[in-house]
This record gives C-alpha cells, structure tokens and sequence, in this order.
C-alpha cells in the first residue's frame, strides 16, 4: 500500500526547500502539504493554544497554516491526515546542527510528530560560506538518504535529524554517517546597536568536536543523527528533600 506523508517546513508555504522534499514525498506515495503560511524560521517548538490557528487549502493536497511548524504538525495529524504513515519536515534553507535543533522550527515540526506517535524526519541543507543552494542537486541526494532512512528502525519517541553538507556534487552522492549532535555552543557575542544588541556569530566558525554532526556535516559528508523527545534521565542530588 503507498504511504502517505505529511509534508511541511519553517520556511514558509512558497519556499523551494518545501517544493524538492514534497517532490521527494510525492516519488514515495502520496504527499501532503501542511505547512506555515508565512516564513517561521527560528521559533523552535512555539505552539498556538490561545487562538485560533486559520488554515487555508491552495491546492490539492496543500495547505497553508497561520502559525508555528510544530502548529503545521498538529493539525496534520490530528486533523488533515491523521492516517500518515510520516512526516517530513524541510528541506531548510541553512544547517540544523547541534544546539540548533532547540531552536529550529523545522526540527520541532518533526519531534512534535514524534510526540504524536509518528515517524518522522528533519531535513536541512547547510550552506557554505559565498555559495547559493541548487536545490535540483539538493533533493536528488536529500532523496537517496531519506530512501535509506526509511528502512531503519525507528523507535517510538525518536525520529531522525538530516543535514546536506555543501556544495555538492550533483553527481556523486555524498557518503553518510550516523552521528551525535555537537554539544558546543555557537561561538558569538552582542554587538552594542542603539539602545539594543545584535546578535554576531558566523556558522562557519563554530566549534565541533571530531565525529560529531557539525564536524561530520562541515567535513563534506551527510550527517544523520537520532533524536528523541526525551530529555537525559534526571537524577535528584543526594539527599534532595
């Protein structure tokens, strides 16, 4: 039986990164669009549960959603198609590499899926320092992993993390490792603007530690790593209470 997908991102309904993944999904069964109206980059795993979310069809099978991606989530598979079998989150314009996965809608559409008992994945294309994406060569390699990934197992509360490294060859497949997220944080600081401060830091430059996604991604190779919707186990300190 062909699958159906549920397909969305934190980009925004017009983005091309959405196009290449519901194309990806599309080749697989059948694709299902649900994604934010206007671009949502950066706001994490924001719910709306105060207001009403408006939800507009600009097509068939597409839906354009007034709110977060982890909103785009929610109603996909609580209402529009709860029969999916996963969904897809991307493909981001930008890496979602270590501690970015906190803050990055287009990972938080994905662990809310996963929250919901869905297989899901994240997918993201990092960018290189004065280089644009081709997003033909990207969806043809993002394709070829998610095919793979789809045959791994897949525990509940887990789902999968992607990140293209770039350029890339439209040609050759780049080869793909399984990897840990970086725990370091980005190396930035505030630069004094007015009455305010702006935010300064610069990808490229981030730390990494051998093996780790970041390190893996910026070395020229697919970096995949499992996530889970759990936090580490907690353990109370000695003679707490």
């Amino acid at each position: 039986m062909p699958m159906k997908i549920i397909v969305t991102n934190d980009d925004g309904i017009d983005a091309p990164g959405l196009a290449a993944l519901a194309e990806i999904a599309s080749s697989m069964g059948t694709a299902v669009v649900v994604a934010p109206l206007q671009p949502q980059s950066g706001v994490a795993h924001r719910v709306t549960a105060r207001s009403k979310i408006r939800v507009d069809p600009v097509g068939e099978n597409r839906y354009a959603v007034d709110g977060s991606p982890a909103d785009c989530a929610r109603i996909a598979c609580k209402i529009i198609a709860p029969d999916a079998d996963w969904l897809f989150s991307g493909i981001n314009a930008g890496a979602n590499l270590g501690m970015d996965v906190y803050s990055s809608g287009t990972v938080a559409a994905a662990r809310e899926a996963a929250v919901l008992g869905y297989k899901a994945l994240s997918v993201s294309q990092y960018i290189a320092r004065d280089c644009s994406i081709d997003w033909e060569t990207t969806g043809r390699h993002a394709g070829s992993v998610i095919l793979r990934l789809l045959c791994h197992d897949l525990a509940p509360g887990h789902f999968w993390n992607l990140n293209l490294p770039h350029p890339l060859d439209r040609f050759v497949q780049p080869k793909v490792s399984f990897c840990p997220l970086e725990m370091q944080p980005h190396a930035f600081h505030y630069r004094k603007d007015g009455d305010g401060y702006r935010y300064v830091g610069v990808i490229h430059e981030r730390p990494h530690s051998p093996g780790t996604d970041v390190n893996v991604c910026f070395s020229g190779k697919v970096a995949v790593t499992r996530l889970s919707v759990q936090t580490r186990h907690y353990r109370p300190p000695p003679h707490f209470g």
